[in-house]
């Protein structure tokens, strides 16, 4: 991944897109902040995949969240500038599962775990992060596994 971002950032240099440029050197940024963290955590290796997939989709919700309160606040070209920004990162970022493969998903774990009741919910969810980040949204999946142990 910090490879093709690297290999990004120098084809918007070559090619002058000032604003993608900008937020792929803000990603750069993130990613080494988030390794610095790493290694005085004691993780010499730095931030995994994973980790980094992680560390987008909480920029993404930050610019949605920015541009959402520009567009309330009545500032619309501020607004379109997050959702550029949005746009560049889930470049880096792997497909989110539609509604239906989500609901595919959660059942096929829910019957593997055996899981029966909300009682079941926190371990679902475990599973679900552990096998499934960054590839989830799930805030909306939570509602989708209580709905599967439910009914």
């Amino acid at each position: 991944m910090r490879e093709e971002l690297n290999a990004a950032v120098k084809a918007a240099m070559k090619a002058g897109e000032k604003e993608r440029l900008s937020t792929l050197r803000m990603m750069t940024s993130a990613l080494k902040d988030k390794d610095i963290a790493a290694r005085t955590d004691g993780k010499g290796e730095g931030v995994s995949d994973a980790e980094a997939t992680e560390l987008f989709a909480k920029l993404v919700k930050s610019r949605e969240d920015s541009a959402k309160l520009y567009d309330d606040g009545g500032r619309p070209e501020l607004a379109a500038k997050e959702r550029a920004e949005i746009a560049v990162i889930r470049e880096f970022m792997p497909r989110q599962m539609d509604e239906a493969e989500a609901r595919e998903a959660i059942g096929s774990l829910v019957a593997e775990l055996g899981a029966a009741g909300p009682k079941d919910m926190g371990r679902v969810m475990a599973a679900l992060k552990e096998r499934f980040a960054g590839k989830m949204d799930f805030s909306k999946a939570s509602g989708l596994v209580k709905a599967a142990l439910v009914g």
